[in-house]
C-alpha cells in the first residue's frame, strides 16, 4: 500500500489535562499536554522539580526498561511513557509539551484509550514544517534470547506481534495492525496491561505497583484459566493487542514516523530498546526522507557512514547525545 502520512507536522489545537494515579507509587499524578512549536518533538517537563529543563522523548534518554519504559536526563525521570507515547504517535502528534508533577505517567485504566480521548478533545493543528520520516530500505533483524524483532520495507507503518505463554489462558496469540488513528482507536487503544496475580503481589511486597488495581490491570488468576476482573476481557486476544500497543509506544521514541513493517516475537521493553539501537546503527538499511506538500516525499538525507556515532548519524531530528551499543550491534543483521 502507499503511505498515507500527511506531509505536514502537527501539534494540538489546545491544552488538555488529566489526573490519575502512578502505577508504582500509587500517588496522584496531574498531567497536561500543550501545543508546541515545529520541530520540537515530544518533551516532558517535571513541574514538581524547580529549575530543571525538559526530557526529550527519545530512545537515547531511556534509562530503565524494567516493568515499563523510563526516560530521564540528569537524574530527572518520567516512567511508564509507552501508553501515552503510543496515543500521541497514533493520533499524529509530532510536537507537544507534556507537563507532569510526578515521576510516572498516570496509568489511567491500564490502556491508551483515555489518552486518545484526551487528544481527540484537544484536536490537531497543522503546522508549516514538513515531516521527516525514517524509511526502511532493507530488512533489519534483531535477536535477543528467545525474542526477535525485525523490520522490512513497507510503504506504511505496520506492526505484527506474537506472544507465547505457557498457560491455558493466553497460549499463543498474534496480531497485525496497519497503523492509523482510526485503527489504533478501534483495535488497540483499549487493550490493558496485564500480569499474573502472584507477580502483582510480589511487586506490592517490594513497594511497587502500589497503584495497581483491577481497574487498571488485568489480573490473571493463579489457575491460569481465568482473570479476576469482573468485566472480563475487552478482546479475546487483549494480551497481544496490549503488547502491540507497548511496541508502538516504545518505537515512538525513535523520534519520527517510520515507513516499514515491524514483526516482533516474544518481545518487551528491553528488547524494543535494543532493536531501536540496532536499527539506528544499521545505517545502510534506511534513509531519512522529507515529505512534500503534494503528499510525496524526497530523499532528505541518506546516512551511509557506519563509523560515526549514532546520535550524529541521525541528526537533524534525532538530537539526543551520541550513544554506542557494541553488544547489540553484533546481534543485528541487515
Amino acid at each position: 500500500m502507499a503511505h498515507s502520512l500527511d506531509p505536514h507536522q502537527y501539534t494540538l489545537k489546545k491544552t488538555v489535562s488529566c489526573c490519575g494515579v502512578g502505577l508504582h507509587s500509587g500517588n496522584t499524578v496531574n498531567l497536561t499536554i500543550k501545543p508546541a512549536s515545529e520541530n520540537s518533538g515530544i518533551r516532558f517537563f517535571r513541574t514538581d522539580i524547580i529549575g530543571k529543563g525538559f526530557i526529550p522523548a527519545h530512545m537515547d534518554n531511556v534509562v530503565d526498561t524494567r516493568l515499563a519504559t523510563t526516560i530521564g536526563v540528569e537524574g530527572m525521570l518520567v516512567s511508564t511513557t509507552e501508553h501515552l507515547m503510543a496515543a500521541l504517535q497514533s493520533y499524529g502528534v509530532d510536537n507537544a509539551d507534556i507537563e507532569i508533577d510526578a515521576a510516572e505517567v498516570p496509568i489511567m485504566d491500564g490502556s491508551a484509550g483515555p489518552f486518545m480521548l484526551l487528544l481527540k478533545r484537544a484536536g490537531l493543528k497543522k503546522q508549516n514544517a514538513m515531516r521527516k520520516v525514517l524509511r526502511i530500505t532493507k530488512e533489519i533483524v534483531f535477536k535477543s534470547g528467545e525474542s526477535e524483532i525485525k523490520i522490512t520495507p513497507y510503504e506504511g507503518f505496520k506492526i505484527s506481534g506474537k506472544i507465547h505463554f505457557d498457560d491455558t489462558l493466553i497460549k499463543k496469540q498474534s496480531y497485525t495492525l496497519d497503523l492509523s488513528s482510526k485503527n489504533f482507536l478501534e483495535e488497540i487503544a483499549q487493550a490493558r496491561t496485564f500480569g499474573y496475580v502472584e507477580q502483582v503481589e510480589e511487586l506490592w511486597a517490594n513497594g511497587l505497583a502500589l497503584g495497581g488495581t483491577l481497574d487498571n490491570v488485568i489480573a490473571i488468576h493463579w489457575d491460569r484459566n481465568s482473570i479476576l476482573n469482573e468485566g472480563g476481557l475487552r478482546f479475546s486476544d487483549e494480551f497481544i493487542r496490549h503488547k502491540v500497543l507497548d511496541l508502538i509506544g516504545d518505537l515512538a521514541l525513535i523520534g519520527c514516523p517510520i515507513l516499514g513493517h515491524v514483526i516482533a516475537s516474544r518481545s518487551g521493553h528491553t528488547q524494543h530498546l535494543g532493536f531501536m539501537k540496532a536499527l539506528a546503527q544499521a545505517s545502510d538499511c534506511w534513509e531519512i526522507i522529507e515529505m512534500k506538500r503534494n503528499g510525496g516525499h524526497s530523499v532528505f538525507q541518506q546516512v551511509a557512514s557506519s563509523t560515526k556515532a549514532v546520535g550524529d548519524r541521525l541528526i537533524p531530528f534525532f538530537t539526543s547525545p551520541a550513544i554506542t551499543t557494541p553488544n547489540r550491534v553484533a546481534q543485528a543483521s541487515c
